[in-house]
């Protein structure tokens, strides 16, 4: 998974100098400054530790659980599916299948994996040494997919895609008819119709693969106790400070130019909350990248980066987020649509963009939840909310709340992330009661809390970013399914938090899956978010604009829309210079 006041925040120079220097030094990995770099063919070099900030810490690293983005960026180096997405392009590429086959319907796949990968060493295997992949690890991971379990949030990746799923998900039957192990490294599907996402879903992590054994042996510990067959294994884990990745010497990855990846030695991966410290350390050269700024600081480091272009790169681009606010649609106050599109009205996006962030966000949403970064699909055609006082209070009224009067407490959670998010949610609530007259509390959580209230349907409005895990406008739509429901309103819910329905919306959003190309299938996309728009289950704020600062030795890392990072071609440059520098 995945905020700044009216008024400039200012910190004291001396005094945030001083906070700077008394955390700078608690990175758990140093790179030596001993160690160089061999050089390899095609320019490149074997060595380096990459060190790297979260703001907020993994929630779960095992592939069926993972719904965040920070979990998803640590799991998708230790793991790999069929497939994964190329970081230039993002492209669907193979990843463990070396080749595969559809028959002309689109509903039969054939893959053949690669004869060479294998998971990574660990004590759930004989002697400890890591085995073989073969076509029966596939077929036991997607069909513990398809299983119900409190740790599984991935069974809609396959339930009601592959042949027999839903009949084994509900029991009615004691494998998948659509699952077939040909031989020890092929695998076959029959889907139960053509589904156009069917290739996007096996590069996600509910398809990543791991082995029978660890699942076996740990369990609930897969939490943070990982075997894949990723570049990187996880070597430590000290709970909300940091995590090590080593490097894989058993990778079965190898670049253009015949060099046996991964390049890095190891990555570093901290969790300090505070951007300012996160950038004073990438200043410092003790971070390799930084990723979002800091507000406050955003119109000078810009400026900076223009200037010392030669000391770091700044990337830039729109990316695959959308910030938002989710109304829990079965909340007895949200339950009104007249009450949900009084607050769609209320907020000046504008304002937020461009006072409360500093513009660091792509545009304001006032379209729909898909944000404008995807070919041929036009988002200006989706009419969504725009500030507008009289339409605001016209919806008010019209639920029965003139002037507000009358209105209930309502509770804004969220999660902090360095700041940005608490002077957001100041200047929500400030607009609510200056616009609609009503006054709402925010409540500030850990990211873990905030994404088990998401799930669990205990929350009235919710700050919430949705960032795709594939680039499709089906991303954004498909967690308004309400196939995606569970029975009873006490169970958890996921990806559809909102707890949303309309058939009309449904059955768009069915037609665009079955679509005989993508041209037909954005179609029925954009008739489905029109409508899902209308409804107003939630309120659009901004689509974001990712910014990253990487150090200038950093190569083949590029920014991407995603945020996907594939870290097993990044290597560094120019040994003597990296190590004047550490």
């Amino acid at each position: 998974m995945i905020i700044h006041t009216m008024q400039r925040f200012v910190i004291p120079v001396i005094a945030l100098f001083t906070l700077m220097m008394t955390t700078a030094c608690q990175g758990p990995m140093k790179q030596s400054s001993e160690e160089t770099l061999t050089a390899v063919p095609g320019g490149k070099f074997y060595g380096g530790i990459f060190k790297m900030n979260e703001s907020e810490y993994i929630k779960n690293l095992f592939p069926h659980s993972i719904i965040d983005v920070y979990s998803y960026r640590v799991a998708s180096q230790i793991y790999e599916g069929l497939f994964k997405f190329d970081q230039h392009s993002l492209k669907v590429v193979p990843s463990l299948v070396e080749s595969y086959t559809t028959n002309d319907a689109l509903t039969k796949y054939t893959f053949k994996l690669k004869k060479n990968v294998f998971f990574h060493d660990d004590p759930c295997f004989i002697d400890g040494k890591g085995r073989k992949l073969n076509a029966n690890d596939i077929a036991y991971c997607f069909t513990l997919a398809c299983t119900k379990d409190k740790n599984n949030q991935s069974s809609n990746l396959f339930v009601d895609v592959i042949k027999g799923a839903d009949d084994f998900y509900d029991k009615k039957a004691d494998s998948i008819e659509g699952i077939k192990v040909i031989d020890e490294f092929t695998i076959e599907f029959t889907l139960e119709k053509a589904n156009s996402m069917f290739l996007y879903n096996l590069a996600r992590p509910g398809a990543f693969i791991f082995p029978k054994e660890a699942y076996e042996l740990y369990e609930d510990e897969m939490r943070t106790k990982c075997v894949g067959t990723g570049a990187f294994r996880l070597s430590s884990v000290d709970e909300d400070i940091s995590i090590i990745l080593k490097k894989n010497e058993n990778y079965h990855g190898f670049d253009e130019y015949g060099n046996q990846l991964p390049f890095l030695n190891a990555l570093v991966i901290t969790f300090i909350k505070k951007k300012e410290i996160e950038f004073f350390q990438f200043k410092k050269q003790e971070l390799d990248m930084v990723y979002r700024l800091p507000t406050n600081f955003i119109i000078n480091i810009l400026e900076e980066a223009d200037k010392q272009s030669k000391k770091y790169n700044l990337q830039r681009v729109p990316e695959m987020s959308t910030q938002f606010l989710a109304f829990n649609n079965q909340n007895e106050t949200f339950k009104d649509v007249n009450v949900r599109k009084a607050f769609s009205f209320a907020i000046d996006r504008q304002r937020i963009l461009e006072y409360i962030l500093n513009g660091e966000g792509y545009k304001a949403g006032i379209h729909g939840i898909t944000p404008p970064v995807f070919e041929s699909y036009d988002i200006s055609k989706i009419k969504g909310y725009s500030f507008n006082l009289d339409s605001a209070r016209y919806y008010m009224n019209k639920a029965g709340y003139p002037n507000g009067k009358g209105f209930p407490a309502i509770t804004l959670d969220l999660n902090s992330e360095g700041q940005q998010y608490n002077n957001v949610a100041l200047e929500i609530k400030n607009q609510l009661k200056k616009h609609l007259n009503i006054t709402i509390k925010a409540e500030i959580s850990p990211f873990s809390h905030i994404a088990e209230k998401s799930t669990s349907g205990k929350y009235e409005m919710l700050r919430l970013a949705w960032i795709a895990d594939y680039p499709s406008p089906e991303n954004y739509l498909w967690a308004y399914n309400s196939k995606l429901l569970p029975a009873s309103p006490k169970d958890k819910s996921y990806p559809n938090l909102t707890r949303y329905a309309n058939k009309q919306f449904d059955e768009y959003y069915e037609k665009a899956l079955t679509a005989k190309n993508t041209n037909e299938a954005f179609q029925y996309f954009m008739e489905a978010e029109r409508i899902l728009m209308k409804d107003a289950p939630f309120l659009v704020l901004w689509y974001d604009e990712g910014y990253r600062l990487i150090q200038p030795y950093v190569k083949d890392f590029p920014n991407n829309p995603m945020q996907y990072r594939d870290f097993s071609t990044v290597y560094f440059d120019n040994a003597k210079e990296l190590n004047a520098q550490k």
